[in-house]
């Protein structure tokens, strides 16, 4: 079946030859900690591959198409370079790829805004990987409000990061209460948001309704959550609210895997013992409606 991957991170060339100086240099130092560490065993945490690269990895892992996610930079003119990398990355690959803008509400609303646009009239189709929390940007922010309410208006899906409260410690953990994505969703009833990593298991743990305009993507899975973790979300949500994302290029086996592997997690996808119908929802058909509908 074909395969959408909705939770991807690429950089551009002038970051991949020396992540850790250009963060040092452009101000990111919590993207640093995330992106250019190294684990326990000396295994790097990602890789920093080229678009050329990402796109033999899809054909290898069977992938087809894939949305290019941003980052929650903590300077505004990093989210200007990355969208502007993401729309040449969009011009040149219009059949395997599409992204997502992001924005700081901190460079305000007038500015915010103009970004948002100039985004979207270049090909962007979503808002995010968005993190107010890591970028220290209260859930109340009226520029993050106006952000989200015109992204509605304007059919582009917010995908936000999302960390599971009772998850292990690691560095650059921050904490994102589940309870700011309800009211999020609560309060822009005409904005999909679509909670990265399962959305910290919120449907699990949090019990409430929850909104019709929330879905799920499964970056990082492996990394998170057992192999049976799959089969117990979709038995509390209803598998067309969750989309696949993989997190690439973050290494999700360390252990096993010297860098990403697409098609080992193509492979846990499919031992999950989901029934086919819910399978080919998740990986293929509720990302084609939600984003490209």
């Amino acid at each position: 079946m074909p395969i959408i991957d909705a939770h991807v991170h690429l950089y551009p060339d002038e970051v991949n030859r020396d992540p850790a100086a250009w963060a040092a240099a452009c101000g990111e130092a919590h993207w640093a900690t995330l992106c250019t560490r190294r684990r326990k065993n000396g295994q790097p945490v990602q890789a920093f591959p080229s678009v050329d690269q990402l796109l033999r990895d899809m054909d290898a892992a069977g992938v087809s198409w894939a949305v290019l996610l941003g980052w929650y930079w903590e300077m505004p003119a990093t989210c200007i370079m990355q969208n502007r990398f993401y729309a040449e990355c969009v011009r040149a690959h219009p059949d395997r790829l599409s992204a997502f803008a992001t924005l700081h509400p901190g460079a305000g609303q007038d500015a915010a805004l103009s970004e948002l646009r100039i985004a979207r009239d270049s090909g962007l189709i979503g808002v995010g990987e968005l993190s107010p929390h890591a970028q220290r940007i209260s859930i109340e922010d009226p520029v993050l409000d106006a952000v989200l309410a015109c992204a509605g208006r304007w059919g582009m899906p917010v995908n936000l990061h999302v960390t599971d409260p009772q998850s292990r410690d690691y560095p650059g953990r921050v904490e994102t209460p589940l309870a700011d994505f309800i009211e999020l969703a609560r309060r822009h009833p005409g904005t999909r948001f679509i909670l990265a990593h399962w959305g910290g298991r919120l449907p699990i743990l949090v019990k409430q309704p929850i909104p019709t305009n929330i879905f799920y993507d499964t970056a990082a899975s492996p990394l998170l959550y057992p192999q049976t973790f799959w089969r117990e979300f979709c038995n509390t949500v209803a598998p067309d609210r969750v989309l696949f994302g993989s997190d690439y290029p973050l290494n999700l086996y360390p252990t096993i895997d010297p860098g990403p592997d697409m098609p080992r997690l193509i492979a846990e996808v499919h031992r999950s013992e989901l029934s086919a119908e819910a399978l080919q929802s998740i990986v293929h058909d509720n990302a084609a409606a939600l984003l490209r509908g």
